[in-house]
């Protein structure tokens, strides 16, 4: 890793990675591209890091602030632990920025689905976008790199 290059912590899902609920990855390009132009990446997927399997079940955050899953699980304190963990790793490696995966429970920024099962989303930060954040990295969704603008640039 070219020591000078930009640091960015990126969802693993958005990188290819097999590690969303569904056990599949989901690549972007606009992350591809970062690649490209000298950023070195760092893949991490909070849930995983909190200690849940892929595949997993999927999970909500609840208007209670608990994640529970859509068999009713609740798996809070792997989302609590998973987002400590990736803020660690964003301090230990110089991360200054983070891209992370849309509507996510752990990295959504800014929305996320509202906890129902029912597609519908609401305003809210995932578990480790919000530990991110404030932890002084930007975050940001893939949809917003796309774009060309950062989370909180949208009002979010």
């Amino acid at each position: 890793m070219d020591m000078k290059a930009r640091r960015i912590m990126v969802s693993a899902c958005l990188m290819g990675l097999c590690c969303r609920y569904d056990g599949a990855g989901k690549e972007c390009p606009a992350v591809a591209a970062l690649a490209e132009s000298g950023a070195a990446l760092v893949p991490v997927c909070p849930e995983q890091l909190g200690g849940l399997p892929t595949p997993r079940t999927p999970a909500e955050i609840r208007r209670d602030g608990r994640v529970v899953t859509a068999d009713g699980r609740d798996v809070t304190e792997q989302y609590l632990r998973g987002a400590r963990e990736a803020a660690r790793l964003a301090a230990k490696l110089g991360c200054g920025e983070a891209v992370l995966k849309a509507r996510s429970p752990s990295c959504g920024c800014g929305e996320v689905y509202d906890g129902t099962f029912s597609g519908t989303l609401t305003k809210g930060w995932g578990f480790a976008a919000r530990a991110l954040r404030d932890a002084g990295v930007l975050v940001m969704t893939e949809e917003d790199l796309a774009a060309g603008k950062a989370a909180d640039e949208n009002g979010r």
